[in-house]
C-alpha cells in the first residue's frame, strides 16, 4: 500500500506539472522555480511535513520535497545557529541528495553514448 500512495501522490504531482506545461506558456524552468519555491513555502508553515510523513518517496523525491527539505533544513539552523545558520542549514540538509545527484549523473555520463539528434 505504500508503494501505491507514492505512487498515486508523486504522480498527482507530475501531473500538475504537466498541465501547466500543456495550458499555459511557462517554461519547464519556470515551473521547477514555482515548484521549488511551493516547496519551501509549505515547508515553511508546516504543510508539507504531514505530506511527506504520509506519502514518503511521492512527495519526498519530486522538486517540491527539494524545496521542503530546504526549508526545513533552513529552519533548523536559523534556530540552532542565528541568521547564518538560515543560510546554511538548507544546504547542509540538502548537501547528500546534490552530492548524490552530481555523482550519479556523472557516472552515467561516462556510461551512456549519448547522439545527437538528426
Amino acid at each position: 500500500m505504500e508503494y501505491l500512495i507514492a505512487f498515486v501522490v508523486g504522480g498527482l504531482i507530475c501531473v500538475i506539472g504537466q498541465i501547466l506545461l500543456d495550458t499555459t506558456k511557462l517554461t519547464p524552468g519556470h515551473i521547477l522555480v514555482i515548484f521549488l519555491v511551493i516547496g519551501v513555502a509549505l515547508g515553511a508553515i508546516g504543510i508539507y511535513e504531514p505530506l511527506a510523513k504520509f506519502a514518503e518517496a511521492g512527495a519526498t523525491v519530486p522538486i517540491l520535497g527539494f524545496g521542503h527539505t530546504l526549508s526545513k533544513g533552513a529552519i533548523e539552523g536559523a534556530k540552532s545557529k542565528g541568521l547564518l545558520g538560515a543560510f546554511l542549514g538548507g544546504l547542509e540538509a540538502s548537501a547528500g541528495a546534490v552530492a548524490a545527484a552530481i555523482l550519479f549523473g556523472y557516472i552515467m555520463a561516462i556510461l551512456s553514448y549519448p547522439k545527437t539528434k538528426k
